[in-house]
């Protein structure tokens, strides 16, 4: 059985005011309990990602989630970073309210079941916790609203904040290794109501689309297992921004056929949605901007460090321009 590394989509960092909270928020007598914690919690970790087998890795898990709620119950442990724990997603919204942790078990069947919580910031540093059940093996129709009991299970690795009559809306980026055939990178969006987290909503909408079609709860694509795809928020246009796919075997019908065609889709946030805009680019992409043109290596994923397509391909054009100058 290929094993396939997950990539951890880790981008979460403190803002300068978290950052000052940390060392207002949490004793030095608790930060030292919490780092001894955090030693057994890195390689249980490490034997979730690497065990020899389902048993090893799901016994690492079992063992693994009582001792991070342990961890957790210290007061003001939402102030720890964890930054030894490399193989669990941890991501913080730019409000800091809350931040929320999630990882990916693989099974002997090379499909992948999913674990996390969401830990909130209290101002009595007391723990409160949500955790999230992976339902996704069983929800027959993927685009509903869910609740952390009947979680669309992933790895996240982005969160962004944005708020539309006073109410906050989290949009949660996420990754699924899925199964030997396919993986999947989704959009879900993340609200609170009566103080209770719920996944998923009307928000993005295809009404501008040429031929408009229904609003999604969710947005989530499937495509081929050796493929390299972007999915994530372009700060200096402000709209999410993702490859297009088409079935390489002209077979629209699987997913697992599906690889990026060098076009570009987005979502721009108006109006308390996220509104799907068909064709991003109208002008021919710069060189190195563009797709990766073969599978990237699995072996070569990076843990801590993923690469999108546009990332692999400026490390390439910038080979070939140090090669050029050589010569």
């Amino acid at each position: 059985m290929i094993r396939v590394c997950f990539l951890l989509l880790c981008s979460s960092i403190l803002t300068a005011t978290g950052l000052k909270a940390q060392l207002v928020r949490i004793s030095a007598a608790n930060e030292a309990i919490m780092r001894s914690q955090q030693d057994s919690l890195k390689l249980l970790s490490e034997t979730i990602l690497r065990g020899r087998d389902e048993g090893a890795r799901q016994v690492a898990n079992d063992r693994f989630i009582p001792k991070l709620v342990q961890a957790l119950k210290t007061p003001g442990s939402f102030y720890f970073k964890f930054d030894s724990l490399t193989t669990i997603s941890i991501q913080y919204p730019s409000d800091s309210s809350f931040r929320i942790f999630s990882w990916g078990l693989e099974q002997e069947t090379s499909f992948y079941h999913h674990y996390g919580a969401i830990q909130m910031r209290t101002d009595s540093g007391n723990l409160k916790l949500f955790p999230l059940f992976d339902r996704s093996d069983y929800i027959n129709n993927p685009d509903t609203i869910t609740s952390n009991k009947a979680w669309y299970g992933c790895m996240y690795y982005k969160v962004l904040h944005r708020r539309y009559f006073n109410k906050d809306y989290y949009t949660l980026f996420g990754w699924d290794a899925n199964n030997i055939r396919s993986q999947k990178k989704m959009i879900d969006m993340l609200s609170f109501k009566d103080g209770e987290p719920v996944f998923g909503g009307p928000f993005f909408s295809f009404a501008e689309d040429t031929v408009p079609k229904r609003t999604r709860n969710r947005f989530i694509l499937e495509y081929k297992k050796d493929a390299t795809i972007s999915l994530s928020y372009n700060p200096q246009m402000d709209m999410i921004v993702y490859d297009h796919l088409i079935s390489e075997t002209n077979q629209p019908a699987k997913p697992s056929t599906f690889v990026p065609d060098l076009d570009y889709e987005g979502f721009k946030w108006k109006t308390g949605k996220w509104v799907h805009i068909e064709k991003v680019f109208h002008d021919a992409l710069p060189q190195g901007q563009v797709p990766v043109s073969k599978p990237m290596n699995q072996k070569e994923k990076r843990m801590t460090n993923p690469r999108t397509a546009e990332d692999i391909n400026k490390e390439i054009l910038k080979s070939q321009q140090q090669k050029s100058k050589k010569q």
